[in-house]
């Protein structure tokens, strides 16, 4: 089954902007605000979005005030969704300092981000079993209108998303298999293994995988750790995204991937548009979809929000 889905957005509704990893220059934040706005809801920054870590300078402030601000957004009784506003470092130093007995008491809400942010999408599926949203994060609003309408459609119109077929699908390893949506950054993925508010393996899961500016030998490593600790024993399926500023080449990955994920014996499809890319796609992470690798479809079951 799904996990616990969020209710849709409405016009006059509330989105809180919080800032759980690396700091977002102010004009990729005063471009985003009007983007938000423009879909009929009213943008909230919360008070620490603006915040540089005092010592740590790829930190948006200091664990706890950021760890505050994500933990006021989710319990803000008047809050309906909450976007973060960049990736990039620092979610899993604040994953401890979260409440999770007091989150699991709150209604569920769209939760938006991905790259580093998957720390935070993986402690929600486990400690708290909701769907969350792999999508844009604000720092891409001014700049990614594509992005931007596809995150919309999913927050506002879910019926109108449950078959995502981006153009450029490409099958590795044929089939069809059916599971729940999980996964996102490699990186992130592969430095959370054994780790609390990380699930212990990806059995019965759709996989997600993406990631930038690394190299195919450095993937190879990750895929490879995710394999030998048994943590891809039992996935249905695996879905790749976007390399971007990967090295050396797309080829190169493709033969990597194939080579470390067909052994798995489970339909693997790459490019379906998520992750690091211009008009990146939004999957609804938690949801439960059939994966068709053939025709490079994604069918979710039902709609992502209620």
């Amino acid at each position: 089954m799904s996990a616990r889905r969020p209710p849709r957005l409405h016009a006059g509704e509330k989105v809180a902007v919080v800032a759980p990893c690396s700091p977002a220059p102010e004009e990729e934040l005063a471009a985003a605000l009007p983007v938000i706005e423009a879909w009929g809801v009213r943008a909230e920054v919360r008070p620490h979005v603006r915040d540089r870590h005092p010592e740590l300078p790829y930190l948006a402030g200091t664990d706890a005030d950021r760890a505050r601000d994500l933990q006021e957004a989710l319990l803000a009784p008047g809050v309906a969704a909450v976007l973060c506003l960049r990736g990039g470092d620092g979610a899993h130093r604040m994953l401890d300092l979260l409440d999770y007995g007091a989150l699991r008491g709150a209604p569920p809400k769209a939760f938006i981000g991905f790259s580093d942010v998957t720390a935070l999408h993986e402690a929600f599926a486990v400690e708290l079993d909701r769907v969350t949203v792999h999508g844009p994060v604000g720092a891409y609003f001014g700049r990614d209108p594509e992005a931007v309408e596809d995150l919309r459609a999913t927050l506002f119109e879910p019926e109108s998303r449950m078959r995502i077929a981006p153009q450029g699908v490409r099958t590795l390893v044929g089939g069809r298999a059916h599971g729940r949506l999980m996964g996102g950054n490699l990186s992130v993925l592969a430095d959370s293994i054994a780790t609390p508010h990380f699930r212990r393996s990806a059995e019965g899961g759709l996989l997600l995988l993406e990631d930038v500016d690394e190299d195919a030998s450095r993937m190879d490593r990750m895929v490879t750790q995710l394999l030998r600790s048994g943590w891809l024993d039992g996935v249905a399926g695996v879905l790749l995204g976007s390399w971007g500023k990967c090295t050396p080449d797309e080829e190169t990955i493709r033969l990597m991937m194939r080579d470390r994920l067909a052994p798995l014996g489970v339909p693997v499809a790459e490019g379906f548009g998520f992750g690091h890319i211009p008009a990146q796609t939004t999957v609804p992470l938690g949801a439960t979809a059939t994966l068709d690798a053939d025709e490079g479809t994604l069918t979710l079951d039902e709609p992502a929000l209620l």
